[in-house]
């Protein structure tokens, strides 16, 4: 069985017509791709801010037990503040992303809890 046959017109339009959508599909993946690593750089800044946040605290802190002899309070001071400076600014990094996915219109979506699901 032979197809009917068809105008150089025709086949140069039905080819140009599968092209472009070959190049939309590619596009949508390269996009969705390019998504994810957006996410995953966004997630590595926000377990940076946590370990940034207490190594500077342990570090002033460990400055001021050595100029100031106070023993291991300076340390442990230095280390509670980091920790609630690194946690206040992966809040505001958190809202940050936030405000911004649903300025593009990205509504998150929730998951269902399964209470059966054992762990």
């Amino acid at each position: 069985m032979s197809l009917p046959p068809e105008s150089r017109e025709e086949a140069i339009k039905r080819l140009a017509d599968s092209a472009s959508a070959m190049e939309a599909r590619q596009a949508r993946d390269v996009s969705h791709e390019a998504a994810g690593q957006a996410a995953a750089g966004q997630a590595w800044r926000i377990i940076a801010d946590l370990f940034g946040g207490v190594f500077v605290g342990l570090a002033i802190g460990f400055i001021v037990d050595r100029f100031a002899h106070t023993g291991p309070w300076g340390l442990i001071g230095g280390v509670l503040l980091g920790f609630a400076v690194s946690v206040f600014m992966a809040w505001q990094t958190a809202q940050r992303l936030m405000a911004q996915a649903k300025a593009s219109g990205v509504e998150p979506k929730s998951v269902p809890f399964d209470e059966d699901e054992e762990v």
